[in-house]
């Protein structure tokens, strides 16, 4: 019984030590860590503090961070320069985009039509199997190349 003792007494002790080791070294390390800012970094990944548009003024969608010359693109890869990948740029985002001019006397061009009034098509088959069509192609009778036809402008 005394020995059976000894040993739960030798069990426990040694548990006991284990713990207090585990303790101070999770305070050592909690100790040493940096507390994360309040956003969380983790999910969103550091875009490097770089300049948003190019030497030649062209604003890339994804940059290097390294800032190498002539890098960038419009879609993820990585530096010609120094082989880092390309980060993704808020600055692409944030610019303005141009204002699309509408002119309203300006009409756009209507397509001709396959036939004039006087049933010539604009397009007639080379082979004169008698197919014609409205554009330039290839005949839907019997697939020769289609010429333009003069007559269907008089």
């Amino acid at each position: 019984m005394l020995i059976l003792g000894f040993a739960a007494l030798g069990i426990w002790a040694c548990g006991s030590q284990d713990n207090e080791v585990r303790d101070k070294a999770r305070q050592e390390v909690e100790a040493n860590t940096p507390a994360p800012p309040a956003n969380n970094p983790a999910a969103t990944p550091a875009t490097p503090a770089a300049p948003a548009a190019s030497a030649t003024g062209v604003v890339h969608h994804y940059i290097c961070p390294n800032n190498c010359e002539g890098s960038g693109g419009d879609s993820q890869g990585v530096c010609p320069v120094c082989g880092t990948a390309y980060v993704h740029n808020q600055a692409f985002h944030n610019q303005q985009q141009p204002a699309t001019q509408i002119n309203p006397t300006q009409t756009p061009p209507t397509p001709s039509a396959e036939k004039n009034a006087a049933g010539e098509w604009h397009y007639v088959c080379s082979a004169n199997c008698g197919g014609g069509a409205g554009a330039q192609g290839s005949c839907p009778l019997c697939g020769a190349p289609l010429t333009h036809n003069a007559a269907y402008h008089n």
